[in-house]
């Protein structure tokens, strides 16, 4: 496996990846979705054109997971983590992850930030392994037009209605 930066000219080749990861984003709202590749190019060169640095996993030349950094020095932020699920539980992740942390150790920082979806119980077992935890961050807003409310959760002695929306929609 070999992880090198994403640039501009090889975004067709990650489109794939970011097209399925927004699906899955989308899912966890309950919400049917085909993967939307000319958007998903659009999100990478856009992640580009900020200068934001995006990692690409490929196994023998085909790209199997990809990894946005939002760098607000010196934080740095997991902003997209994506493995395909025929790769998933062999260390892409781990190797993504890593560069993550490379990344914010080359700013004096000891840890990544992530926004992680509740529902999205893989990244959240994945970051917990690496010893992350839940710090201080919760997202409070209107609901969107129809947005179904379906369940509840409870954060302290706080219970909120969720509808399962995620922040910007750049949850892992």
């Amino acid at each position: 496996m070999e992880i090198h930066r994403l640039h501009a000219a090889a975004i067709d080749a990650a489109a794939p990846l970011a097209a399925a990861f927004r699906a899955a984003l989308r899912a966890y709202r309950g919400i049917e979705s085909v993967p939307d590749l000319a958007s998903a190019r659009a999100e990478l060169l856009e992640y580009l054109e900020k200068g934001w640095p995006v990692y690409l996993a490929e196994e023998d030349g085909r790209p199997i997971g990809y990894l946005v950094c939002r760098v607000d020095e010196p934080c740095v932020w997991a902003e997209s983590l994506y493995v395909s699920p025929d790769h998933r539980r062999r260390g892409v992740a781990s190797a993504l992850y890593q560069k993550a942390e490379e990344l914010a150790a080359s700013f004096g920082e000891d840890t990544v930030y992530n926004c992680v979806h509740p529902n999205n119980d893989g990244v959240i077992a994945f970051l917990r392994a690496r010893g992350c935890t839940v710090l201080n961050l919760i997202e409070v807003r209107k609901p969107y037009a129809g947005e179904q409310l379906r369940t509840k959760i409870r954060m302290d002695d706080q219970v909120f209605d969720y509808g399962g929306s995620g922040n910007d929609g750049r949850s892992l």
